[in-house]
């Protein structure tokens, strides 16, 4: 087969449950399986679910087996041109990967407050998975190394909307400053992306087994260098798109080698045709997906409970925040739905939300790390208003007496594009822009103009 270099076939051969002439036809097929999870931020109504299900596709869909909000879809549609997409009101995510829904509904207390780490969060499908699944009192941090990823992360955190996510810039090494600290922790490790490759057959080239064994060296010092951040009893979920057992079943040799864990079993439906795979002196268990046996590509998970101890010590420390002076809260408290159990927070001018617990993480973190994006940011503060911020817009946090102004699909493309929405209304000043009742952004409306504040690096591009 062309398309698969024979150099990458022959490593399959022996893996567990690898039926390769299957595999391989399934490649050769080039089938494009399409799925995403829908936001329950913002769509908490089945009927306002199966309104944007029924815009994407006019046939019917189907469910994630192991995801309460993945679905599949027959077909692949143009994104770009869906207002819901831009609106946040869904996440399109690969459906093996959602797996990690189901090792957190069986590892976790999910009621309870937790700290969670995803530390290779780019471009943020685990995380907005994760933020739909944790409670309201709990921090999720979104880390990514790479400057350019970690932004077009912060813009896909602040369109689901949340307020408890914090998104970091930095080198796994850095987390070493936080010992005991997280509760659980997420490594969707850097690798070589076999898993990809009929998704993304360009991919292929880029492979090779040397590229794999510095793959799993990466693996190896991520690993160590956030281990103590992880507390006792606390729960590591790793996780590749590769299926070289390099980066597979030797990690989790090495993970047993290395640190004092217990591996955790996951309930595994066998109608979900999902490989059992086993390794290390626990014979612990991991999970591979295979494209010809799953719907979804090629992923492979595993999950830890570290018994070690590292107990975060909380050191005194210097208040390293700002709270918004009690004169200006009010110009933000305008926009809010509810200030109850809210923090404000005055970063250079510009006023920072989220749940007053997060108060002493944001504290803590921005001692010892790159904070990218902290809550939601309102807005600016001026001399008699608050100017504000697109994350706002798309929060979940507004009140509902805002000026709105109800866009149809055309008028909501133009505005997605910064133009003209070109729409006639009685509202005057600051006005949010819907679609279908949902949040696109804001503009001011001015007696002779419409003046469009959707922020210019996150407009279409293409037309239809």
């Amino acid at each position: 087969m062309d398309f698969l270099p024979k150099k990458f076939t022959d490593t399959l051969s022996g893996l567990p449950g690898m039926d390769l002439a299957a595999f391989l036809r399934i490649h050769e097929a080039g089938e494009k399986i399409t799925s995403l999870r829908i936001n329950p931020n913002k769509l908490q109504d089945e009927q306002v679910v199966q309104k944007v299900l029924q815009s994407l596709t006019e046939t019917s869909v189907s469910r994630v087996p192991w995801s309460q909000y993945g679905y599949y879809l027959p077909v692949r549609p143009s994104f770009t041109f869906d207002p819901f997409f831009h609106a946040g009101a869904y996440y399109v995510q690969e459906a093996s990967s959602m797996f990690v829904e189901q090792v957190m509904r069986h590892v976790c207390n999910l009621e309870s407050p937790l700290k969670v780490l995803d530390l290779c969060a780019a471009p943020g499908g685990k995380s907005t998975l994760l933020q739909s699944l944790i409670s309201a009192d709990s921090v999720l941090v979104s880390n990514e190394v790479i400057k350019s990823r970690a932004a077009l992360l912060g813009d896909n955190i602040s369109k689901w909307g949340a307020a408890n996510v914090i998104v970091t810039n930095n080198d796994p090494r850095d987390f070493g400053r936080l010992p005991g600290y997280f509760d659980v922790m997420v490594v969707d490790a850097p690798c070589s992306g076999s898993g990809l490759f009929r998704r993304e057959p360009e991919a292929v080239e880029e492979w090779s087994p040397e590229n794999v064994m510095l793959c799993s060296q990466r693996q190896q010092r991520i690993l160590a260098d956030v281990w103590n951040t992880l507390k006792e009893n606390g729960i590591l979920i790793y996780a590749t798109c590769s299926y070289s057992r390099q980066e597979d079943e030797e990690i989790m040799e090495w993970i047993q080698d290395n640190f004092s864990v217990e591996n955790i079993a996951i309930p595994v439906s066998e109608d979900w045709h999902i490989v059992k795979t086993t390794a290390g002196p626990q014979q612990a268990e991991g999970y591979r997906f295979y494209p010809d046996k799953v719907k979804g590509e090629g992923f492979f998970i595993t999950c830890f409970r570290k018994t070690s101890v590292d107990e975060y010590s909380a050191k005194k420390q210097r208040d390293s925040i700002t709270a918004v002076a009690k004169k200006d809260q009010e110009k933000v408290a305008h926009w809010l739905k509810n200030t109850d159990n809210l923090f404000m927070m005055d970063h250079q001018g510009e006023v920072l939300i989220f749940p007053e617990n997060m108060a002493p993480v944001v504290s803590l973190l921005q001692q010892h790390l790159y904070l990218r994006k902290a809550g939601v940011k309102a807005g600016q503060l001026a001399a008699k208003e608050l100017i504000p911020d697109h994350q706002l817009a798309m929060s979940t946090m507004i009140r509902d007496e805002i000026p709105q102004v109800t866009l149809t699909r055309e008028q909501s493309l133009r505005y997605l594009r910064k133009e003209d929405p070109e729409v006639t209304t009685d509202v005057k000043g600051w006005a949010l822009m819907k679609y279908e009742g949902m949040a696109l952004g804001w503009a001011k409306i001015l007696p002779n103009r419409i003046n469009n504040y959707y922020p210019k690096e996150l407009r279409i591009l293409k037309e239809v």
